[in-house]
This record gives structure tokens, sequence and C-alpha cells, in this order.
């Protein structure tokens, strides 16, 4: 597979990652630990160096996993973890909600390294915005742990421009990471340009909508009750079929192209601009294969062009969060 540098840090990545929260979180059922072992070890072996975890995935096993899958790679492999939330060495919440202090982040790198086993983080990010700890003490944080050498590479996500300009003056930020899709285009307004100028690689997550970009689903597919788009408005049936008409234009140009929808919406991601490297998640081996093969698709300017026009004929329904935990973003 191809490789990206994640702006001008030099830190260089296979052109799509992989997200690795669904193995543990979010979207159950869970596979057993032994198959996203063999699913991680699988990516490894064609060509993707890139994964991407949190110590609130689970909390805690997800780490757990990714380090055990990963071990045999290491140094060949970058793994990415993050920071931010009130957590109890038992994974019970603390009831902060947040908590980037300074304490807390070195608190945070120190189990991640052991859980990850490795002897530094390659890329740390903040994971929500703290809005108690000046984002400068944050990144000052980072940087101690930065010239320790337990960290390699600071990264933000889900942050407003201006926090990134600041946090970035104190320690030069090499990803951000955050939600960017066909269906979800809001950072192109501030945060691609303001990226594009400081040199900040982007990582988008839910590069396929979270699952609808494939054109696996329609308005009557259901959802495990503790899966996270039970409670998204975007994903409400009306709004499904609503929606069905993107998934539907993806459908048409991947037959020109004899690809799939998400190879489709994946392709389009990565002709964006040459630093955005999208880590889409998922359990099992033929869409672990189907999303690599992404990155060998070639999508012209008359295709990108076409694909722009109709998108403006199409109107996305509903909120890509419910409203409290949107507002924990693009701060």
């Amino acid at each position: 597979m191809q490789k990206r540098k994640l702006g001008k840090s030099n830190l260089e990545v296979s052109a799509l990652g992989l997200g690795c929260m669904g193995m543990t979180f979010s979207y159950a059922p869970f596979p057993e630990k032994k198959d996203s072992i063999a699913l991680l070890r699988a990516a490894v072996e064609r060509g993707v160096t890139f994964f991407d975890t949190a110590e609130v995935y689970g909390p805690f096993n997800n780490e757990e996993l990714v380090g055990e899958a990963l071990e045999p790679f290491r140094g060949k492999v970058v793994i990415a973890t993050k920071f931010g939330f009130d957590i109890n060495p038992d994974g019970t919440h603390g009831g902060k909600g947040l908590d980037s202090s300074p304490a807390r982040i070195r608190q945070v790198a120190d189990a991640s390294l052991k859980r990850l086993r490795v002897d530094a983080i390659d890329l740390f990010y903040q994971h929500r915005v703290d809005l108690n700890v000046p984002i400068e003490e944050v990144a000052g944080a980072v940087k101690d742990l930065i010239a320790e050498g337990k960290v390699k590479h600071f990264g933000m996500s889900e942050a407003g421009a201006k926090t990134i300009r600041r946090a970035h003056a104190v320690q030069p930020v090499t990803a951000l990471q955050s939600e960017y899709s066909l269906w979800y285009r809001t950072p192109e307004e501030e945060i691609i340009p303001t990226l594009e100028e400081l040199g900040i690689g982007f990582v988008p997550f839910s590069p396929l909508g979270k699952g609808f970009l494939t054109g696996k689903m329609d308005e009557n597919t259901t959802f495990e009750k503790s899966d996270i788009r039970n409670i998204i408005p975007r994903f409400t049936p009306e709004a499904r079929m609503a929606n069905q008409t993107l998934v539907d234009l993806l459908g048409k140009i991947g037959a020109e192209k004899n690809a799939t929808p998400a190879q489709i919406a994946l392709a389009w991601l990565l002709a964006q601009k040459p630093w955005i490297v999208p880590i889409p998640g998922t359990t099992k081996l033929h869409r672990l294969e189907e999303n690599i093969g992404a990155a060998a698709i070639e999508l012209s300017a008359g295709d990108l062009h076409e694909i722009e026009g109709a998108l403006t004929k199409i109107k996305v329904e509903g909120a890509r969060y419910p409203e409290a935990l949107e507002k924990t973003t693009g701060r």
C-alpha cells in the first residue's frame, strides 16, 4: 500500500489506517479476542501500518488487544491512542467526564505504554478538548512527555481551529482526528484550511459514515441495543431513507470503476489532500480487504467534478450526533 506523511511531521503511515474501536466498543456484538488479533495481524500483512485505539474504548481492553496483536511488529507499525477522559483505574468513570489535567495526561501515558507494550506512544491525541484546562497546559504536558521519550507525536481530536492554533504554538500538532466523509463535510469550511496552513495531517474517523456509505444498510436495518447508531439522529429510519440518494450516487460511480460504494467514498477522501489518512474500522477480513482496495482507485478530476456536482443536489438529513454529544466537539 502507498504511504503518506501526516503534515510536516514526517510521520509516515499507510494511506489507510485501521480504526480499532469497534472491536470492543460502540458496535456490538464484538468478535472473539483471537479473531480480532488475527484481523489486526492480517492488516499488517496487507500493508496497513497505522492503528487507532484509545484508553476509553472498553475502557482499557482495546489498548490491551492492540498491544498484544501488534507486539510482533514493534517498530514497523504506528499506534495512535488518546487521553482526555476521567476514568478510574478499575475502568469506571470518575464523574467529571473530561480530564486533560497534566497529571492525568501523564498517568494515561504511563498506563497506555504498558497496555500497548511499547517503549513510546507514536501518536498521542487529546480525545476531546477539556474547557477546564487551558490548551497550552495540555500541549505543554505532551511536550514534556515527548522530551522524556514517552511520546513521539502530539495529536488532537474534534478540536476547533482556534484551539488547534493555540496548541500548535506550544507543541507542534502532528495530526487532527475528526469526523470527515462524503456525508459530513463541515471540516472543509475552517478545519482543513487551518491544517494546510500549519502543516498538520488529517485523520478522518467514520470515513464511511458509521457504515452507512457502504450501501449495506437501509431504513429497515436494525442494530444491537448497545449500538451507538440507535441514538444518532442521522440513523433514524426516516433519515436513512432520505440519505439513500448519496449511497445510490456512490453505487453508480462504483459501477463505472468496478468498485464498491465504500471504496469510492474512501477514494474520494484520499483524493482531497495528500496528507489525509482515513481510518475505517471493521471486524471482518473481507471488509478490511475491500477498504484497502480503495487506495488503488484513482478518481480523475472529471470524476471528482461529477461527484461534487451531484452532491450539491443532495441534502443529508439528520444530525451526526445527539445534541449533548455534539457539544463536546469543535471547541
